[in-house]
């Protein structure tokens, strides 16, 4: 047995170095794999050097074994070195340039729509308003009878609502909010309000059943006309760049009087006439008026003491116009490749 057991050692002494003389000159993965296969497979001739262990005696084979299992670590240490070094020659695995600038981690941002609400905002703040906020889910009386819209107006037609029961319901403006505040406190009153709206709209490119709108109201004494529209021409100019027009159109809404559309001079055509604007020159942006005294009285304000203007607007359609956009369903259908370009 201690004859068979030297030449054990010779065989284990002579595979190691033909093994590892083998893999130096191993140039490619196709000969790298036929090198395991052959010494290191489940076939190979290490398997095959322990298999030859059961013929030992008990004394012997636990020295044996420690040698085998040496030899097995060299030649699979020396497999891995020569597999990394193929690797980088031939470019399978991944490489990394150290003077690349890292990939920055990818961040969220605010929605469009809230980016431009922001801007206006800020604006409406600079010249000494207010933000005020109130409920979307709101009673009929703050969001119709208080607004001069009695029951059975034909202008409430022009406002398709959600009903929740017969006095509950989305709103559909937020101008509820315009008697919330005045019923709050005595004039002078300076605020706008954002928030969310709710129309039962047939949805399509310029229409959606939900938005965001922002209203306006100035009440104090000797308010006028000329206020109002100071107020929105500077408006204009701050976020869609001076030089910017503005003319009001004759209109009608339940809760000012007068009523009017304001219109801005196209700002792809500078007032020639366009596609854009529809050849016209002007686009509408917003609709405003003077305070309807009947809102004054459901507000406990006396409309001999004061007077007072409001305005709203569309914010998607304020984003629309300043960014080229054409469809308001953009706004919702949360598609980051459309909300990643601002």
């Amino acid at each position: 047995m201690v004859e068979q057991a030297g030449a054990l050692r010779q065989r284990i002494a002579t595979m190691r170095d033909t093994a590892l003389a083998q893999l130096q000159s191993v140039a490619d993965r196709e000969a790298l794999e036929a090198w395991r296969v052959r010494w290191v497979g489940r076939k190979g001739e290490l398997s095959a050097l322990f298999v030859s262990l059961s013929g030992f005696d008990s004394a012997q084979r636990p020295q044996l074994g420690r040698e085998l299992n040496t030899l097995k670590s060299t030649l699979h240490e020396e497999l891995q070195q020569v597999e990394s070094r193929l690797r980088g020659d031939s470019g399978a695995g991944p490489k990394v340039d150290a003077s690349l600038p890292g990939r920055p981690r990818w961040v969220g941002g605010h929605h469009i729509a809230l980016q431009v609400l922001d801007e206006m905002l800020a604006i409406f703040e600079r010249l000494g308003f207010s933000i005020a906020t109130g409920p979307e889910v709101e009673l009929e009386s703050y969001n119709f009878e208080a607004l001069n819209f009695p029951p059975n107006h034909p202008a409430r037609d022009l406002q398709d609502t959600f009903w929740i029961d017969d006095r509950v319901l989305l709103r559909t403006q937020t101008s509820p909010m315009q008697v919330r505040i005045m019923r709050s406190q005595p004039p002078p009153v300076r605020i706008v309000v954002p928030g969310r709206v709710y129309r039962n709209e047939q949805i399509d490119a310029s229409h959606a059943a939900e938005f965001f709108q922002l209203e306006g109201l100035y009440v104090d004494r000797n308010v006028s006309m000329i206020d109002l529209k100071a107020t929105v021409s500077h408006f204009v100019q701050r976020l869609f760049g001076s030089g910017r027009s503005v003319r009001f159109k004759p209109h009608f809404f339940p809760f000012t009087e007068p009523s009017v559309d304001v219109d801005m001079t196209c700002f792809a055509c500078q007032g020639r006439g366009c596609r854009v604007c529809g050849n016209e020159g002007w686009i509408e942006i917003m609709g405003a008026g003077m305070v309807h005294p009947n809102v004054f009285e459901a507000s406990g304000y006396d409309p001999e003491e004061v007077t007072g203007f409001a305005f709203g607007m569309g914010i998607e359609r304020i984003s629309m116009l300043r960014h080229g956009i054409n469809d308001i369903r953009l706004f919702l259908e949360n598609d980051v490749r459309f909300l990643s370009q601002f």
